[in-house]
């Protein structure tokens, strides 16, 4: 219940500031005392600090259609960078937040995948920056190197008759030649939550200082960001921001921690709200193909072998381990499917490269785990396949968020076993929608069987000549060790496997699918 979680005062998220810049005398609501004896405060203390707004609550009551840029507030040159790049009307996001950000609040805003929240938030921070041009000028954390980079361009576009100077810094990378680049004083940094903490504290003379005038931090897919995991990266981050900065948080999913976090701003923080709960665009079309988990490749083949008959120019397949992403690579390899693979064992160039080989159009096929579930805005991507089900429904929204972008038309295809219907039915629940089936002949698609169990004997063995068991094993020790130092590390027992559940495959099908014949 929300009356029971408990909100640590001294995690240093927003600014403290007295009033914000150019806000009314109503925007501006002082938090409550805090008295020394209270470590905490309860939600229920803090609810009169959030002014939270909806889609029907539109700030300008000119019909949408006919709003412009420039009605937002935003400069003249950022209207017409706008126009070169086709971008002619703001979307709900920027039409409620752009001129929040401009007044000074806080923002949290919440809204779909593909619906233009970098832009909602790049445009005022660039807008400011013009008026007063410094470095560094903003912050922008994000979970994963390759939203990273594609964040990079996207201010770089937005920005593009500023000169403006922008900086990545994630890992994998030479971190001289960042800590280089950072002591230039760009602009705009965009980095990982990693990365940056091992910057700052490396380097603890040098690099804090940079931070010391930033006017803006942005957490980008705030809601990851904001895990646990990276609690202690952004505390670090936190103590080199100074306290009169502007924080601004965008995601398209919402966490207790992330609504608990935004409701400690010191002002009256603004929370846009497109929806409640987990959504999905209308223009999505969500199927799934209920199959034993031992055919699952069968089925991933006969779908690709039909990619250009559905009218498919791209795909995205995600899976939930980087063995598993390794090991459809060498399989498709083996079946002459061209793909690009994307999964963290890979190093930064070779990441970089498979999603600049999938954007450009050489391979149609991108296979990655979650960490291209992400922001990344590939507009030519038609289908998304879970071959694997994600733990949670926020995991889901993310990947197919991938496809149906911008009011584009689009197709999510999830393989769904014996071991998945607990987790389709919480997704099916969060959504408020049940997926389609989609159709197939199983005749048709078990055809091939024997050529892909072949295949993937192959692609067995060239994993094992590769080392990667090994690597994985390494890998697994060095991610324990790191969690066990952050206190993290929980101890966890083994489930007991239900007997019988093969051979209730059938009755679970037709009872929870009830749509099935």
């Amino acid at each position: 219940m929300e009356d029971d979680i408990q909100v640590d005062q001294n995690f240093p998220l927003f600014s403290r500031r007295g009033k914000t810049n150019k806000a009314t005398p109503s925007q501006i609501n002082p938090a409550p005392p805090v008295t020394p004896a209270a470590s905490t405060t309860t939600l229920q203390d803090l609810k009169p600090l959030l002014q939270k707004e909806t889609d029907s609550d539109d700030p300008i009551p000119t019909t949408p259609n006919h709003i412009s840029f420039s009605d937002l507030g935003l400069a003249e040159w950022a209207v017409q960078t706008c126009k070169e790049l086709g971008i002619k009307r703001p979307t709900p996001v920027q039409r409620h937040c752009i001129p929040r950000i401009l007044a000074g609040q806080d923002v949290l805003g919440l809204a779909q995948t593909g619906s233009g929240k970098t832009a909602a938030f790049a445009l005022p921070i660039l807008h400011r920056l013009a008026e007063d041009p410094y470095g560094v000028f903003a912050l922008v954390i994000t979970p994963t190197r390759e939203l990273a980079y594609q964040l990079a361009e996207q201010f770089r576009a937005l920005g593009s008759g500023l000169h403006l100077r922008c900086a990545v810094v994630v890992g994998g990378m030479d971190m001289i030649n960042q800590a280089q680049t950072l002591m230039q004083r760009p602009h705009v940094v965009i980095a990982t939550p990693g990365r940056i903490k091992v910057l700052i504290q490396e380097n603890p003379d040098d690099v804090p200082a940079v931070f010391s005038n930033t006017k803006f931090l942005v957490l980008d897919e705030a809601d990851r960001v904001l895990d646990v995991g990276f609690e202690e990266e952004l505390r670090v981050v936190f103590q080199c921001l100074p306290k009169d900065r502007q924080t601004l948080l965008f995601s398209a999913t919402m966490t207790s921690d992330l609504q608990t976090l935004m409701e400690l701003s010191a002002n009256k923080a603004y929370f846009y709200e497109a929806y409640e709960g987990f959504k999905t665009v209308e223009t999505l079309k969500q199927q799934y193909v209920f199959i034993p988990k031992n055919v699952k490749d069968v089925y991933l083949l006969y779908i690709l072998s039909k990619l250009e008959d559905m009218g498919v120019r791209s795909a995205i397949i995600f899976v939930s381990t980087c063995r598993s992403c390794q090991l459809l690579s060498l399989l498709l390899e083996e079946l002459d499917v061209e793909a690009a693979a994307l999964h963290s064992f890979k190093s930064q160039s070779l990441r970089l490269s498979a999603v600049h080989r999938f954007k450009s159009g050489q391979v149609p096929i991108l296979l990655a785990t979650d960490v291209a579930s992400r922001g990344l805005d590939i507009p030519t991507v038609d289908l998304v396949i879970n071959y694997d089900i994600p733990r949670f429904p926020r995991d889901y929204v993310h990947r197919v968020g991938r496809t149906a972008r911008a009011g584009r038309g689009g197709l999510a295809v999830s393989f769904i076993t014996q071991n998945d219907v607990d987790l389709i039915h919480e997704i099916e629940a969060e959504l408020g929608k049940q997926l389609e089936e989609f159709e197939c002949k199983e005749k048709d698609v078990l055809a091939e069987i024997t050529k892909v169990y072949k295949a993937k004997r192959v692609a067995t063995m060239k994993m094992m000549d590769e080392g990667f068991e090994e690597k994985a094993k390494a890998r697994k020790a060095q991610k324990l060790k790191a969690l066990a130092e952050k206190g993290l590390l929980k101890s966890s027992k083994k489930r007991k496997r239900k007997k019988g559940v093969s051979d209730q495959l059938v009755k679970v099908k037709k009872a929870y699918f009830h749509h099935l014949p």
